[in-house]
């Protein structure tokens, strides 16, 4: 027996044993063992952050890193795929915190931040395991052994490397800018942070209109604002430089109120009485009484220019009050305005973002939560106008989900806008998939670059190397270990470069030689992920031939969310460190949703477990649905349900062809043969001809980034072999003077199993080996080529005429309730270019449909016939009282005379009495109807009619295939196998019995009978 018997399809049981299979023999490492002197195809892992167990999302990305991978290395590139671990961060911090039941930094100092660390890299390492085994049994092939980790030492030197490689080109500062601050976790965000999922959040709060008396007048300015809390650093309002500002009286006898004109209505009401304009020159300068007067200035001096009146360009009147409250502590804008204009800054808001101790009726309390008391002493003292609520889209911690502030403080920054032209350059070179990534979404980020926050203060990061005099604030930058060394004079080569330990270590100051230490705060994360085109390699410190040679990546690929995270840092750090952009290739996966397009969450309960679907349906089925269903550039929707329906349709489809092939090749005793000459039946070489077409498609999908594309080719491919090629074929598989059906049928599965091998690794794998009879893995063969000899589109083309034929003939089947199994005479055919199909494809129709002849014609005049319906409603009107004799005339008008002229010219002409009467398509429709003969079917310029006229003789050949159907499925019933043969006693009379004698021999070799016997009484026994 040349092939291993097909069981019935167990995904995971087989997957379980492939996955065995490719442990014992090490077939990844084979792999690139086999290619070692291949060109490189170089691909990066964006490094996923082990802070908890993976969930159905990095199963979908993972996948979409394993494809292309897999097929470059099939078409002879060596493909290295190092694995990565993101270490640091506030993401693993914060699990750290939940699992001590921490909730602020103050709890992490009094732990230690030593043993905090410690569990920082403990909890790493704990869900490393965790990935790495969803990693495996996914079917990707990632070298975990061999991965880079962002915690390492060699790592944390090459990002200090580069750091100071900026640092030396005036790339890196401190500034105090005012930044995107999370108070619960004690540090500034970068700008591309706010850009992650979720990271923006629907609020409804209170906003509030407030009076400004202005000094020395009658006037209130009227500011509207929606951060009640900042009100308490308020040092100045400003104007629009263009904006027409109206004085409007005061209700119920309070003072009169500044605001813009066209805002009056919106804010005041219609009713409000505008008394007169007031220009801005009027405004300009002029001083205010501040809204609280709980936080003194600290320098007396500054009274003079605080509380007052500015210009500023930036004003608009498209809400609010077209007056802007400034509080440069907490708003960029209003920090450059308050630069600008002279402004002091009043910052009562501590680390924690609550309020300190210099405003004593909100000390300690956050500043969000104090809103509410802010507005009630608003309304207290005659201040409030009014409270209005507002719905807004607020930034939120992407980790621990807090309301963010934005706050003035010294941080680090990447002077990254510096750079903004040359990333641009960059990224106009790049091929994103989908491209409208490149000027859109990604692009659209480059055009409004802002310099990177580098500095977090936190606990478990790359220290930023920057140590500064403790005499006289000079900041010195150190980028290795070795220069560390060097400057404290103290071996450090074997230091860990994490706090505490780095903390401690102090140098001698450059500049005055007093002691310097190293600046608290930690780099953000994003930065170490930005470096690893480097640091995996601990560039330059070592393996300077690698790094030229891989860099730049041929591809990534992550989620939509990355076009502000990894894929903005990498470009940046890159394109600043070296000149030009380290990818060519993205693949830019969409967000992963529920069935219902919703995102997953826990608290939704609509969260699937990736290692659910993996036991009970496996990894292909995930898989194939992953690249099949829907385009990866759209939300993806995973549910059982759509996994079930894609495995069914495809994998299932497959298999059963491939235990089909197994059973007749066995049967027939049919192996292989390198001497198979290349058949001339009109179905081998179309389908010969669809398997190479396949080929190209795949091959090109794959090569342009495509998986969808190259998964429809191929389901659309086993759609071909299985629905058409096979069942047409099924009765060659039982001659055995022909076996082309079996060399033809073998060369298609054979072919279909490498093309399916990046898509889904286990089930091809097994395919291929089962064919072969080989242990060798299928993901060590090369990729197939397309043999230009074997494509014939014309012969596809024709065959996919047939095919609509057969579809339609078996529609007007359906509809005449004539079984298959029932010969009919003849097929009457329309075909868009009346050419009749040649005899092959024709004999192919005839067997199909089950008719003794076809014929083409070029009209079905002849086969239809036509009625004329009046439409009342608009005939009416046109006839007025000559209706009835309308009526009577259509109803015995010639019905083809009445379409011909409206096909003409639109228009058919009655006259009634001497009137005549235009009539359109609107007022008449004629309609078609099979002759009472035939069975019509029709679609896109096509058109099957069958004669259903049954004679004696077709009627007895449609008993004998109902018996044939009959006894078949008798032989199932009594458990016989496919070869056994029998003896058939049959028990008929009249019609039946002629029918039997009348195609014996074609029943008793459809039944794999050896004797036909028929009695005319059922004997006993």
């Amino acid at each position: 027996m040349p092939f291993d018997p097909v069981s019935p399809l167990n995904l995971v049981a087989l997957e379980e044993q492939v996955l065995n299979d490719w442990r014992e023999r090490d077939v990844f490492a084979e792999s690139m063992r086999l290619r070692a002197d291949a060109p490189e195809w170089v691909f990066y892992e964006g490094p996923p952050t082990a802070n908890g167990k993976p969930g159905i999302h990095h199963a979908w990305a993972r996948l979409f890193k394993d494809i292309y991978p897999r097929f470059h290395t099939m078409r002879g590139e060596l493909v290295r795929r190092q694995g990565g671990w993101d270490c640091h961060g506030l993401p693993v911090e914060v699990e750290v915190e939940k699992e001590l039941g921490f909730s602020g930094k103050e709890q992490i100092e009094a732990f230690g931040i030593e043993e905090f660390n410690a569990r920082c890299r403990e909890s790493v390492q704990r869900y490393v395991g965790d990935f790495a085994a969803l990693t495996e049994r996914i079917g990707m092939w990632l070298d975990m052994d061999g991965a880079y980790w962002t915690m390492s030492p060699k790592f944390v030197e090459s990002v200090w490397w580069v750091f100071k490689l900026l640092w030396d080109k005036g790339d890196i500062y401190e500034g105090f800018k005012v930044v995107p601050y999370c108070g619960r976790c004690g540090t500034a965000l970068s700008s591309h942070e706010l850009g992650q999922p979720g990271a923006y959040r629907d609020l409804t709060e209170e906003s509030a209109f407030v009076r400004f008396p202005l000094v020395d007048s009658d006037l209130d300015l009227l500011i509207w604002t929606t951060t009640p809390w900042t009100l308490l650093s308020n040092v100045g309002v400003a104007i629009g430089p263009s904006v027409e500002y109206v004085r409007v009286r005061g209700r119920d006898g309070r003072r009169d109120l500044v605001i813009a004109a066209n805002r009056v209505v919106d804010v005041l009401g219609e009713d409000a009485e505008i008394l007169g304009p007031i220009s801005v020159e009027e405004l300009d300068g002029r001083h205010y009484e501040r809204p609280f007067d709980d936080v003194p200035l600290d320098d007396e001096s500054q009274i003079a220019s605080a509380w007052r009146v500015v210009v500023a360009d930036f004003v608009t009147v498209e809400d609010g009050s077209g007056l802007v409250h400034l509080a440069p502590a907490f708003g960029e804008i209003d920090r450059e305005v308050g630069l600008a204009a002279g402004l002091p800054v009043i910052n009562p808001v501590g680390p924690d973002a609550a309020f300190t101790s210099a405003v004593p009726a909100h000390a300690g309390v956050g500043v969000k939560d104090a809103d509410p008391a802010i507005i009630e002493r608003l309304r207290v003292s005659g201040r409030l106008e009014s409270s209005v609520a507002h719905e807004h889209s607020y930034p939120h911690c992407w980790r621990c989900s807090t309301p963010l502030i934005y706050w003035a403080k010294p941080t680090w920054f990447a002077r990254t806008s510096a750079y903004r032209d040359d990333m641009l350059r960059e990224n106009a070179q790049i091929a994103w998939h989908p491209e409208h990534i490149r000027e859109g979404r990604f692009g659209d980020w480059l055009e409004n670059n802002v310099d990177w926050a580098l500095s977090r203060d936190r606990f478990w990061g790359t220290p930023i190397p920057v140590w500064r005099c403790t005499e006289c604030g000079k900041d010195t930058c150190i980028g290795s270990l070795a220069e560390l060394t060097e400057s404290a004079g103290v071996d450090l080569l074997a230091l860990d470069p994490h706090r505490p330990a780095v903390d401690g270590v102090e140098i001698a100051c450059g500049s005055c030689g007093g002691t310097a230490r190293r600046v608290e705060s930690v780099l953000d994360a994003w930065f170490d992920s930005g470096s690893m085109p480097f640091a995996q390699l601990h560039y330059p410190f070592e393996n300077e031939d690698a790094f030229e040679k891989r860099f730049p990546a041929d591809f990534i690929c992550e989620g939509i969310d990355q076009t502000r995270g990894w894929f903005y840092t990498l470009l940046a750090i890159n394109t600043m460190a070296f000149g030009r952009a380290p990818y060519k290739n993205v693949v830019c996966l969409a967000l992963v949703v529920d069935k219902d397009g919703q995102k997953m969450s826990k608290s939704k309960g609509n969260v699937i477990d990736p290692w659910s679907v993996l036991d009970t349906r496996g990894a292909d089925a995930l898989r194939w649905n992953m690249f099949s269903a829907g385009s990866p550039w759209t939300q993806k929707r995973v549910f059982v349900e759509g996994i079930d329906e894609t495995t069914n349709r495809f994998i299932l489809t497959l298999w059963n062809t491939l235990s089909f092939f197994v059973t007749y090749a066995n049967l027939d005793g049919w192996s292989p043969s390198s001497e198979q000459k290349a058949s001339a039946h009109v179905l081998d070489r179309w389908v010969r001809s669809r398997l190479h077409h396949t080929i190209k498609d795949v091959t090109d999908a794959l090569e342009g980034f495509d998986a969808l594309r190259g998964a429809q080719a191929l389901d659309r491919f086993v759609d071909d072999l299985s629905n058409w090629y096979v069942r047409r074929s099924r009765p060659r598989f039982w001659k055995e003077s022909d076996q082309s059906a079996h060399a033809t049928l073998y060369e298609c599965l054979d072919t279909v199993a490498l093309l399916l091998a990046p898509f889904t690794p286990f089930i091809s794998d097994s395919i291929h080996q089962r064919l072969r009879s080989t242990t060798r893995s299928v993901h060590l063969s090369d990729w197939p080529e397309v043999d230009a000899a074997a494509l014939d589109p014309e012969l596809e083309a024709e065959m996919e005429i047939a095919r609509s034929v057969v579809s339609l003939g078996l529609a007007a089947r359906n509809d005449a309730r004539l079984k298959v199994r029932q010969p009919l005479a003849r097929a009457i055919v329309l075909l868009p270019d009346a050419k009749r199909p040649s005899d092959p494809i024709v004999a192919e129709i005839a067997d199909a449909l089950n008719i003794k002849d076809l014929e083409t014609v070029a009209t079905l005049d002849g086969l239809l016939d036509y009625s004329v319906h009046p439409n009342f409603r608009t005939l009416g009107p046109k006839a007025g009282p000559l209706m009835p004799a309308l009526k009577a005339y259509l109803a015995t008008a010639d019905a083809q005379v009445v379409r011909s002229a409206l096909e003409e010219s639109g228009v058919y002409v009655v006259t009634i009495d001497g009137t005549e009467i235009h009539l359109n398509t609107d007022d008449v429709e004629v309609r078609a109807a099979s002759h009472e003969k035939f069975a019509l079917a029709q679609e896109d310029g096509i058109a099957v009619a069958l004669d259903t006229t049954l004679n004696d003789a077709l009627r007895s050949e449609g008993i004998s295939r109902d018996l044939v159907r009959a006894l078949n499925d008798l032989r199932k019933e009594v458990g016989l196998e496919i070869a056994d043969r029998i003896h058939l006693s049959l028990y008929a009379q009249g019609l039946a019995a002629e029918a039997i004698n009348t195609h014996q021999e074609t029943i008793a070799g459809e039944v794999l009978a050896t004797r036909v016997s028929i009695e005319e009484s059922i004997q006993p026994g």
